[in-house]
């Protein structure tokens, strides 16, 4: 299926704003507002259920979060993110590679065998450098 086609079907029957590139005062396109154009930024999903796959975690996680709002009031999803946010920024040096535990463990992901438990060895990962510059670029010193 050719998805421009698609794309130009849509913005013929559907007002959308911004779905383009931004076009200056002489009709050509503003690339230092709005940056190259790109084929991919232009494409829709290839399948209907792709979206929805994308945003799985996110869809799961405002359902549970409006359920605990009904159950329990505004402040127990408030404390929930909270939470999250604060186990989120808990990092180790640079240089060494976060595993999120205290995250994992509040969303109740610490029990579960995932595809990142198996193939996600440290050993073979590609950020990999001198300690020191990375703690000190961290730090904004360099």
């Amino acid at each position: 299926m050719n998805t421009r086609g698609l794309r130009s079907q849509l913005r013929d029957s559907v007002p959308v704003t911004g779905m383009g590139p931004q076009v200056g005062a002489y009709g050509v396109q503003d690339t230092l507002r709005s940056g190259f154009s790109s084929v991919k930024n232009e494409l829709l999903p290839s399948h209907a259920l792709e979206l929805s796959e994308k945003n799985f975690q996110l869809n799961q996680d405002k359902m549970n979060f409006s359920t605990l709002r009904n159950i329990q009031g505004l402040h127990a999803p408030l404390k929930l993110q909270m939470e999250y946010r604060a186990a989120r920024q808990i990092q180790r040096l640079p240089f060494l590679q976060s595993s999120h535990l205290a995250l994992d463990t509040l969303k109740g992901n610490d029990e579960s065998i995932s595809f990142e438990d198996i193939l996600n060895d440290p050993a073979q990962s590609e950020m990999m450098g001198e300690p020191h510059i990375m703690v000190e670029y961290k730090l904004g010193m360099m």
